[in-house]
């Protein structure tokens, strides 16, 4: 895992730099975003296309060095873009690259770092608007088309997207099992020991049932962007998908299990959140049993990754403490109501009267 020196730190004179370098762009404004391990900087430049606008996005020093898999999420994203779906792309340098290995000095030597310029979309993150049922829908729906889309993608380094020792993957759960220690001290922790139990015993033994795909794999409520729907009375619609870091291999039950595991961090009624999810999504890609009967411990589990790997990251990250903990402060309390219900009462809110509509929710 990324530790502290691996997280870059520029300064906002640095971006500035960087961008005229190698984009010739004079910029006008640079303002930083939130970001787990790498950094991201909104940037302004008058003089560009598209508005001036832009999105400039600097690895952590570990992902740097697998260039291929980058240069995948890159190509993702414009593939997306192609087939209907609002996905950021990147610009090219002034050389016609896509990205940029950079060696940069941010106080602590000089390392390397990939440097991508994207394309900034319009639209607030999800976590700041009211969402209704139908937006819940169709999250889910858009997060069943992403999938859909990238199964059909060819690139010559798709195997860089087997990542056996990515923490994020949700086929790669056991390996919480060395940092489950982080949590030492948090009632939480038992609950969190029992669900890795749960996945050995009951998601193992089904996954071969499991349909394989490429996963986005996170799909939070910061990384979904939405606007006014002028033709929805009040509603919003999507309007951007962002952050292609953690894309996988994986299992379509991962992609569903993720999402809805985040659009609860935010909602007043979170286990209410599954069934329109789980609607929308089954409007593109109809689950089967054994993905139907896993979908309640895939998300626990979920919410395992993100607090496991939260504080793990809060050790090395102290400074970053108010994005790192964003899912654990409500996460918490969110897993133990999910355990506490327990699988028959969450399926029955998530799965009552079968497949259904976001109308009828």
């Amino acid at each position: 895992m990324a530790g502290r020196v691996s997280k870059p730190h520029l300064s906002e004179d640095q971006v500035s730099q960087v961008v005229q370098r190698l984009y010739g762009l004079e910029v006008s404004t640079v303002r930083p975003l939130p970001s787990y391990d790498d950094q991201n900087f909104y940037v302004d430049a008058p003089n560009g296309s598209g508005g001036g606008e832009y999105l400039l996005k600097v690895l952590n020093s570990a992902d740097s060095q697998n260039i291929n898999l980058v240069d995948v999420q890159t190509k993702a994203m414009l593939f997306l873009l192609q087939h209907g779906i609002p996905a950021q792309t990147a610009v090219p340098t002034t050389a016609g690259d896509l990205m940029a290995l950079e060696e940069i000095d941010c106080g602590y030597g000089r390392q390397k770092y990939l440097v991508r310029l994207l394309t900034f979309l319009p639209g607030t993150t999800i976590s700041k608007v009211p969402v209704s049922p139908q937006m819940l829908y169709e999250v889910g729906k858009m997060a069943a088309r992403i999938d859909t889309v990238l199964l059909k993608m060819d690139h010559p380094h798709l195997s860089t997207l087997q990542r056996d020792t990515f923490m994020w993957n949700l086929s790669n759960v056991p390996l919480l099992e060395d940092y489950v220690c982080a949590m030492d001290g948090d009632p939480i922790q038992e609950v969190v020991k029992a669900v890795l139990k749960e996945f050995n015993t009951c998601v193992l033994p089904n996954r071969p049932a499991f349909r394989k795909c490429i996963n986005h794999g996170d799909l939070n409520d910061l990384n979904i962007l939405v606007v006014p729907d002028k033709d929805s009375g009040g509603d919003h619609r999507i309007s951007g998908i962002l952050d292609f870091a953690d894309m996988s291999n994986g299992y379509y039950v991962h992609e569903l299990a993720i999402c809805i595991t985040y659009m609860m961090i935010e909602h007043p009624d979170p286990v209410a959140v599954g069934r329109p999810i789980r609607d929308g999504w089954e409007s593109v890609v109809p689950l089967n049993g054994a993905e139907r009967s896993c979908l309640y411990l895939l998300v626990l589990c979920r919410f395992c990754q993100s607090l496991v790997l939260g504080h793990h990251a809060l050790k090395h990250q102290p400074e970053n403490e108010e994005y790192l903990m964003i899912t654990a402060r409500r996460g918490k309390k969110i897993l133990r109501q999910l355990w506490d219900l327990g699988k028959t009462e969450v399926e029955r809110v998530w799965f009552q009267n079968g497949q259904g509509t976001a109308e009828s929710v």
